[in-house]
């Protein structure tokens, strides 16, 4: 059989499915489709060149996307070994500042509040009566889980266990910094199945199930060399020049692969099953590929605008998606500095609900702590990255530099100090990613499955696979899990 494998997004999925794709097939075609110029989908990173007043310069590495990777991604891990990767990591460790020290921001405060990082953190103010109470009061709470439910949403969940002040402070808080969106929208099983599996598992108690040991099976079948040892003792890592580095690898790997074809500038116009049975995928160059399967890493809902009417599939609008501006801020460096040690802080969803009146930030990561190792000169140089939208209703006066600076200075202000006036910065650069991130709500499994059901027969009869964070989850590791995973299904 002349199989002929077409993906559909340039993407990490798309990438990591043509890498996976061209080594499990090696006498299939692998053609990669990618409608702009570049490859890598939301991943931006930029060095860049700054000057200061005094003289002193540096080369300064900007993220506009993702900015770190967790260890406990072994498909991530992977790429790294087998694309020699290893010597261009570098690495948080769990013992540094950037580590153990991350904060809130609560809207109607002024100054940071440290999240607990240790046992004894949770008895000091104010997280004995933020934080601890809550926590302590839930393993004795009934089971209170709705008979016949499936699913729930983010806030409910943690409002039903751990009460309302927990679920805004705590939870819409994680939510605006993983998938930037409204944890009153968000389906806990999709995007946190730990918490739901830890209930059941603790009889009714996410406490008491996060003390018992977790009996899930994991798969093995990762080729990571001796890169789980350099994690050891590791938090967060990156790349030298940023998480670019990553898809970069990537598409050199491929371009080098004789079975693999890249295409890039091409947009799609149109996808079907023909009447006579074969794929057809369309370009907007007017070229017709008529592959034997396809890979779809594209948004849901950008797949289903390019399949014709008699090839649709269900589900494929159910999840919305978030939009975030990124503010990338370069700052001489000043005595005292301009915030505490750690990664940053996040800002949970205001008392008063979302509103343009808020100023819409999400969150801001205090990039030369936690990946100073990537700036040359970083010492003379505080470096921080504001992300903003989300459910926040944002206008372009939001995020103009002068209203940000205003909007910090109450926020790295110590509360009760006189407010802080932050020097003006050297560098900036605002980016604007629409639709970036999916919101799977309530029943988005249970979506995705009847999703996959309708690829198994019909038309497509399990030769389209349709995969990416609209389908299993919105982190890195998930992309190129996806992507590992894609096709395992067709026979050789």
């Amino acid at each position: 059989m002349n199989r002929h494998v077409v993906i559909l997004g340039g993407g990490l999925t798309g990438l990591s499915s043509a890498f996976h794709l061209s080594r499990r097939f090696p006498e299939a075609l692998i053609t990669l489709v990618e409608k702009t110029s570049r490859f890598g989908g939301w991943i931006s990173s930029e060095r860049v060149q700054v000057h200061d007043g005094d003289g002193r310069t540096a080369e300064i590495v900007l993220e506009s996307g993702p900015r770190t990777l967790r260890p406990n991604a072994k498909s991530v891990l992977e790429l790294i070994h087998l694309l020699g990767l290893k010597n261009s990591v570098i690495t948080t460790p769990i013992t540094s500042s950037a580590a153990k020290n991350r904060y809130l921001q609560i809207p109607e405060m002024q100054g940071l509040i440290t999240l607990p990082n240790s046992f004894t953190s949770i008895f000091s103010p104010p997280m004995r009566t933020l934080f601890l109470p809550h926590v302590l009061r839930e393993p004795a709470k009934r089971r209170n889980r709705p008979d016949g439910i499936s699913d729930e949403t983010v806030d409910n969940f943690m409002t039903r266990r751990f009460g309302p002040t927990f679920a805004r402070t705590f939870g819409s808080s994680l939510v605006h910094g993983i998938y930037a969106a409204d944890s009153r929208e968000l389906s806990v099983r999709a995007a946190f199945p730990s918490l739901w599996a830890m209930e059941d598992r603790g009889w009714g108690s996410v406490v008491r199930g996060a003390l018992l040991p977790d009996r899930t099976d994991s798969r093995e079948d990762y080729d990571v060399g001796d890169i789980p040892d350099m994690m050891k003792g590791v938090s967060v890592y990156s790349f030298m020049d940023g998480i670019g580095m990553l898809p970069g690898a990537l598409a050199t790997h491929l371009r080098n692969q004789s079975n693999v074809e890249l295409l890039r500038d091409n947009p799609i116009s149109s996808l079907r099953v023909a009447d006579d049975g074969q794929l057809e995928v369309k370009l907007s160059s007017g070229r017709m590929i008529n592959p034997t399967h396809i890979i779809s890493a594209l948004p849901l809902p950008v797949l289903h605008d390019l399949l014709h009417p008699t090839s649709s599939l269900p589900h494929l609008t159910a999840s919305p998606a978030s939009s975030v501006v990124v503010l990338n801020l370069i700052f001489p460096q000043t005595q005292p500095k301009l915030h505490p040690s750690g990664f940053g802080y996040l800002v949970p969803r205001p008392l008063s609900g979302y509103s343009p009146n808020n100023p819409g930030i999400l969150g801001t990561v205090f990039d030369s702590c936690a990946l100073s190792a990537q700036d040359s000169n970083a010492a003379n140089f505080t470096k921080m990255t504001v992300m903003m939208g989300g459910p926040n209703p944002i206008t372009p006066s939001h995020t103009e530099v002068d209203t940000v600076l205003k909007q910090l200075s109450v926020h790295l202000t110590a509360p009760d100090d006189y407010l802080k006036v932050l020097p003006e910065p050297i560098y900036t650069r605002t980016q604007r990613h629409d639709d970036c991130i999916p919101t799977p709500m309530p029943g988005h499994l249970r979506r995705m499955e009847e999703l996959k059901t309708a690829l198994a027969k019909g038309a497509w009869s399990g030769r389209l696979e349709v995969v990416g964070a609209g389908v299993r989850g919105v982190s890195l590791g998930d992309c190129v899990e996806s992507g590992k995973r894609a096709g395992e299904s067709w026979t050789c």
